[in-house]
């Protein structure tokens, strides 16, 4: 399964679903299924903007709460545009860097794994064995999907 492994606080942003697009300097055609990798690095170094979404979201203590050089959730890239193009709000410029020449990978059903899954990660995308996820390949909380009992 694909991965992408990134600092802390995005990591974490992108896999509650806060979070809308993940910006690089590079285009991917990978669309479906995504693993969210969290690095070992937690930036705490950000804007005034995003430091009030994190707190907003994680609390005041989410530099030293957000797990690192993990699998922590995952989400479906839907999409993958240039930046020049996006017409983005202020909380989803605040979390990213939207200037032209870049890519902002769109995702949806984003979802936080019941428990952080210690895995190296690494530049670009990358393969993570199945059987590292095991029972982790959760439904997105919120309503049961449509056939299924609880």
């Amino acid at each position: 399964m694909k991965a992408l492994s990134l600092w802390q606080p995005w990591a974490s942003l992108w896999a509650c679903g806060r979070k809308i697009h993940e910006t690089r300097a590079y285009q991917t055609s990978h669309r479906g299924t995504l693993l969210i990798h969290a690095a070992k690095t937690i930036c705490t170094d950000i804007c005034d903007e995003l430091r009030e979404i994190c707190e907003d979201e994680f609390g005041a203590r989410w530099a030293r709460d957000l797990p690192a050089g993990a699998l922590i959730g995952m989400c479906e890239l839907v999409g993958c545009t240039p930046t020049q193009y996006m017409h983005v709000d202020d909380e989803e410029r605040a979390q990213g860097n939207f200037t032209p020449g870049r890519y902002a990978w769109s995702c949806q059903n984003s979802r936080v794994f019941d428990r952080p899954i210690p895995y190296r990660g690494m530049q670009m995308l990358f393969e993570v064995p199945d059987h590292v996820i095991g029972d982790n390949m959760v439904e997105p909380r919120g309503e049961p999907p449509q056939g299924k009992l609880l």
